[in-house]
């Protein structure tokens, strides 16, 4: 059986699975079940100095759901932890101590100034803790006031608070990214330089989710106002998939350990995200949805994969989607398919029809009986088709052999060239013969 042991950073846990910095981990209580639950690590919710963090006493989330009510998004405004520092530390010490196997890491956030992050990175070292991790990523209340994106968002900063924790703990210091940026790279950099052992991202998406059209205000309203909040959830996985693979097949950024976070919900998530180089996932909004114990179809499911592939370690899966993720310049144009329906499972909906029909390149043909084909003199092989279609592999891609035909340039399909700069159709590479 594949085993499931995670080490990121040397913080050895029994599975790669750990609840991400937020309200599922602001107390003991909810940590302990945690554990209990089967998640194998945890980051604490965010610790800071200010004794004044007051959070709203009203909605605190906004939502975007599917048409069957499925939960794709949540837009929060919470704050970092409204409880006493000293009530955090004690139950972080007490926590770790009775379950010394599992990754017990802290989220951190103070002021731009050395002294308040030398004080506090010694507070939480002698709690036990595993590691810390830099929240340079909320962009709601506390990046008013200069912290969380406001850091996050100017790559100088990120290298010197960087430096500051290496510099005052002994602890594995991982700098967590916001989303709210151009290029993810930039801050990527600025956290190596500053000597970061790890990053992990994405934190939350600047969002408004919904306005109430009676209020004429944004959701979550407080006392007749909203406010911009931070965007998590399913919704936010193509995004966040994205920018790991930016950093992961970053030449500069080679060798930076990163913790993927981003609308994890099913182990086929997590391992899509350690496919593309996180060394393991943190897990907030599916936690939220469905509760603590929805780590254990993650397990089950992941063990179940990994045996399936042959896989005994889950560094096997980590980063081996990278070499195959590329620039668009670098897709191989000489590589043809088209469109194929299954007739026996087509429930004749014409979902295919309409949309290549109105809105692509009319490849598809119906005949009086409803039956529906694929024109190939006319079929792109955009695959709009395959996501429209409700039934699953009832639409599926067929590729065309070397040497055949395609009957909609005439053209015989040609072996691969390893590039668009060496394709024959570049007129950069024509002006070079």
């Amino acid at each position: 059986m594949a085993s499931l042991a995670s080490n990121f950073l040397g913080i050895k846990s029994p599975n790669p699975f750990w609840l991400a910095s937020a309200p599922p981990t602001d107390k003991e209580y909810n940590v302990r079940r945690a554990f209990e639950a089967g998640w194998g690590g945890v980051v604490w919710k965010t610790l800071g100095l200010d004794p004044h963090i007051v959070n709203v006493n009203g909605p605190r989330y906004g939502a975007v759901w599917g048409a069957d009510r499925r939960l794709l998004g949540l837009n929060n405004i919470e704050l970092i932890t409204d409880r006493p520092l000293e009530v955090n530390l004690q139950e972080i010490k007490s926590v770790k101590r009775d379950y010394p196997d599992r990754a017990m890491i802290v989220s951190l956030m103070v002021p731009c100034e050395e002294d308040p992050w030398e004080f506090i990175l010694k507070q939480v070292e002698d709690t036990g803790a595993d590691g810390v991790e830099l929240n340079f990523g909320c962009p709601h209340g506390m990046s008013e006031r200069g912290m969380g994106s406001a850091v996050g968002q100017v790559p100088e900063y990120i290298e010197m608070v960087t430096r500051w924790a290496k510099a005052h703990t002994r602890m594995p210091v991982i700098v967590k990214l916001t989303p709210n940026i151009t290029d993810i790279r930039k801050p990527a950099q600025a956290a190596k330089d500053g000597g970061a052992d790890a990053v992990s991202l994405i934190n939350t998406i600047n969002s408004i989710t919904s306005v109430n059209l009676d209020l004429f205000a944004p959701e979550p309203t407080i006392d007749g106002k909203g406010a911009h909040g931070g965007y998590c959830g399913p919704a936010v996985k193509p995004i966040a998939l994205n920018m790991v693979a930016e950093i992961a097949r970053s030449p500069e950024l080679q060798g930076l350990p990163i913790s993927g976070i981003g609308g994890v919900t099913t182990w086929r998530d997590a391992a899509e995200f350690m496919a593309l180089g996180a060394g393991n996932v943190q897990v907030c909004t599916a936690a939220m949805t469905y509760g603590f114990k929805i780590v254990q179809e993650m397990i089950s499911g992941l063990s179940q994969y990994m045996d399936d592939k042959g896989f005994s370690s889950v560094d096997q899966i980590v980063g081996r989607a990278v070499p195959n993720c590329s620039d668009w310049q670098h897709l191989n144009l000489n590589y043809i398919a088209k469109a194929r329906i299954n007739e026996d499972l087509c429930i004749k909906c014409g979902r295919c029809y309409a949309a290549c029909e109105d809105t692509s390149h009319q490849a598809i043909a119906v005949s009086k009986d409803r039956v529906f084909s694929v024109k190939d003199d006319e079929c792109v092989a955009c695959n709009l088709c395959v996501n429209v279609c409700p039934v699953e592999n009832c639409i599926t891609m067929e590729q065309l052999p070397a040497g055949a035909v395609d009957d909609r340039t005439g053209q015989v399909v040609e072996p691969e060239y390893a590039n668009w700069t060496t394709h024959p159709n570049n007129p950069a590479a024509k002006a070079a013969e």
